[in-house]
């Protein structure tokens, strides 16, 4: 089996990427691997000019970026007391695209991410980042799926 230098989870601080964070970091453990932890920021719909003043949609593009810096540090702080080979980055993007770009540039070994499990209806209408992940990801994925209640 092939050993695991670098993981790259993605997480978006949902009950599901933090059960997908817990899987890669014991893994990132059992390795010796580096742990890098990626956040999209799902680009909004550029509504410049229609709906949104210019000023405003500058303003809120970098209120979210800061509120998500301030969420990763957080969520650091709280999951990674006695771990020290991670590193954070927080991109905007289409996540699915962000996710498979981000590991193939940083020469990743797995990517790691949770899955909410949607079926039928939740499925068809929002679709799934991870199964789009999974489909055209070079690299290998492993997928965690929230424990059921």
């Amino acid at each position: 089996m092939k050993s695991f230098k670098k993981i790259l989870v993605a997480i978006d601080f949902s009950d599901s990427s933090d059960n997908a964070f817990q899987a890669a970091l014991m893994m990132a453990r059992q390795f010796s691997a580096r742990l890098m932890i990626l956040h999209v920021i799902n680009e909004p719909v550029d509504l410049r000019g229609f709906y949104v003043p210019h000023i405003s949609f500058d303003k809120l593009e970098e209120e979210i970026a800061e509120g998500a810096k301030k969420l990763m540090e957080s969520f650091c702080r709280q999951h990674l007391k006695d771990f020290k080979d991670y590193e954070t980055v927080i991109a905007p993007g289409i996540p699915y695209e962000t996710i498979i770009n981000k590991a193939v540039d940083e020469q990743a070994d797995l990517v790691v991410l949770g899955t909410h499990g949607r079926a039928g209806l939740d499925h068809v209408l929002f679709g799934s980042n991870a199964e789009k992940v999974v489909r055209k990801s070079p690299l290998p994925v492993m997928t965690v799926r929230l424990d059921s209640e």
